[in-house]
């Protein structure tokens, strides 16, 4: 059997879960590789992908005899069918976080389901841990990323907007990757105070600094990468900033190991940004990254995740001066025993174009 459908299985059974509905479509590509729209059915002896007729053939051409998932057409399936799925299941498992009140109700009428259990991010908790092909995609999806950035310095200069150059990125992801994994961040000037800012008409100009937050995917894996960089000099007054979020990011990349408390770790950073010139971090140090760009673990004070082995995390230190400049510096990491491995590795010293 696929050995992640045979994971969630067994902790089903230890959690006295005879059956399990699986509707986040993310979940459903990890666990099968499924990516067609459609809900998964874990009965007490068959797997069961529901789907429409127009996704049959797809779904069909992405499993193999080694999934052991039977794959229906929504059509075809009668009252009775839906009624016995779940026969003689005391407990169903269903993702409490993705599904709606109107949508629990329609399982429990639909399946004749007794008790329908919340099964507290089960499947996106297992995520957390990447196996090997998991973190080469990731990897490929980085190394793409950094190829992207060594070309845009090339390709920016004074009189584009930031709006061309996120189309140019988009364009380099489309032909190099499947994509992109978020919606790139091209901020300049004053507009890098802000940390999600969108790509406006704004033109690049002489001693400007520049914010690129990027990512692409890889069959569907993440990679994300922020750097900030700057036209013609580095102006004085972003010197200190830039300095002292880069001192961070840098510790945090020392920091980052197996059994490291993110909030320990977050707070030794808030502690350094207020300690020299009274900054706050206001967005999260980090957070997960896989099929989704942010997932679990969050790296933040709020967090009481601990780091695993496996993980893959960025690292993303920011200081935002409101109205003037701001300056992020993220890297995307696989965390290991001793320490953590960079899977992006763009320069992030000084950068001048």
């Amino acid at each position: 059997m696929n050995p992640k459908l045979q994971w969630l299985r067994n902790k089903m059974n230890s959690l006295d879960l005879q059956g399990m509905i699986i509707s986040n479509p993310t979940n459903i590509k990890y666990l099968t590789n499924i990516e067609a729209e459609g809900t998964l059915l874990i009965t007490r002896k068959e797997n069961i992908y529901i789907t429409d007729g127009r996704y049959i053939e797809e779904v069909q051409s992405t499993l193999t005899i080694y999934d052991e998932i039977i794959v229906y057409d929504i059509k075809d399936i009668s009252i009775d069918d839906k009624e016995n799925f779940f026969m003689f299941c005391e407990n169903v498992g269903f993702e409490e976080h993705f599904v709606t009140y109107a949508k629990y109700k329609e399982y429990i009428r639909k399946y004749k389901i007794n008790n329908l259990v919340e099964t507290e991010y089960m499947i996106e908790k297992q995520r957390m841990i990447k196996d090997e092909e998991e973190i080469e995609n990731i990897q490929k999806a980085c190394n793409i990323t950094d190829d992207c950035f060594s070309y845009l310095l090339g390709y920016i200069k004074p009189g584009l907007t930031e709006k061309q150059i996120a189309k140019e990125i988009e364009e380099y992801y489309n032909q190099k990757a499947d994509g992109i994994a978020f919606e790139t961040i091209v901020a300049s000037g004053e507009n890098t105070s802000k940390p999600h800012a969108t790509p406006t008409d704004r033109k690049i100009e002489k001693e400007d600094i520049i914010t690129i937050d990027m990512g692409c995917k890889v069959n569907g894996y993440c990679s994300d990468m922020t750097r900030t960089i700057f036209v013609g000099k580095v102006p004085e007054e972003i010197k200190p900033i830039y300095d002292l979020v880069l001192k961070n990011q840098i510790q945090v990349l020392n920091d980052y190991k197996e059994g490291a408390s993110v909030r320990q770790i977050t707070k030794m950073v808030e502690g350094n940004f207020k300690l020299h010139g009274g900054h706050n971090l206001i967005h999260s140090l980090g957070h997960g990254v896989g099929l989704d760009i942010h997932e679990p673990p969050y790296i933040s004070c709020k967090s009481e995740a601990i780091l695993r082995e496996n993980m893959v995390v960025t690292n993303e230190p920011g200081i935002y001066i409101a109205g003037k400049f701001g300056v992020r510096i993220e890297d995307t990491v696989q965390i290991t025993k001793f320490g953590c491995i960079k899977l992006t590795n763009s320069e992030k010293n000084y950068t001048i174009i």
